[in-house]
């Protein structure tokens, strides 16, 4: 049976399936000796190649999940255009499947970002209609007046869209810097400094400590990962349910 070309290669654990546009568009997904186009129909037993590598397609990969705890100063990104630290550095080998990120988190900021070797479980966690909580703290330079964290929570237009934080707590204060814990959960790109961005506050630190009901662990060392296990996947996935 054929099957779009992106499903195939997000249901074998390839990448999402948005990354598999983004190559085919890039020019790196060959089927045999030809370039792929978005939108055709392969079977598993068509020959694909990804950057020159074979695919082996009928792998049937058990779902795993990563949580690590990324650095600052690390992309979330394979480009090889760029010089930076890639995340994908800091996790176990690969066999036969590629490492999936749950979304993103910006070079600048730290915390928890959920990796997994299966792209139709990377696409369902981060799309926006599965509203899971993305739970942040984040340090703001000053004093955040009350009148603003009403509109924060209201919402903003930014971007054409309309942009809030679902949850917004005032933490610690000191002479030069608020603290807040925060919570969205469509996951917009850079969604959270745009938000402070658009009242004029800076963002001087940002760390992401929870995706949905995934705790980033207290003992998890910067650029270190914990393997979940199946009780932790299963109790993610009913999220999606």
């Amino acid at each position: 049976m054929k099957e779009r070309i992106q499903k195939v290669l997000s249901d074998s654990g390839i990448a999402s399936r948005r990354q598999i546009e983004k190559f085919i568009k890039e020019k790196r997904i060959f089927v045999g000796d030809r370039l792929a186009k978005l939108g055709e129909k392969i079977s598993r037993d068509d020959q694909i190649f990804l950057d020159g590598k074979k695919i082996n397609l009928n792998v049937n990969n058990k779902l795993r999940i990563l949580a690590l705890n990324k650095p600052e100063g690390f992309e979330c990104t394979r480009s090889e255009k760029s010089s930076k630290k890639k995340i994908f550095d800091l996790l176990p080998p690969e066999n036969n499947f590629r490492w999936i990120s749950v979304g993103r988190l910006d070079l600048n900021t730290s915390g928890l970002l959920l990796i997994t070797n299966n792209g139709q479980v990377a696409n369902q966690l981060m799309h926006p209609s599965s509203m899971l909580d993305r739970e942040y703290i984040a340090r703001i330079r000053g004093k955040v007046e009350p009148t603003d964290i009403d509109k924060l929570k209201k919402g903003i237009q930014i971007d054409g869209n309309r942009m809030k934080f679902n949850d917004l707590v005032e933490g610690r204060i000191t002479k030069s810097h608020s603290w807040f814990a925060l919570v969205i959960q469509e996951g917009k790109n850079r969604e959270v400094r745009k938000l402070w961005n658009a009242l004029g506050y800076e963002v001087s630190r940002l760390k992401r400590v929870r995706y949905a009901n995934i705790f980033l662990p207290s003992t998890l060392k910067q650029g270190s990962y914990k393997e979940m296990n199946q009780k932790e996947i299963d109790n993610l996935i009913k999220n999606l349910s």
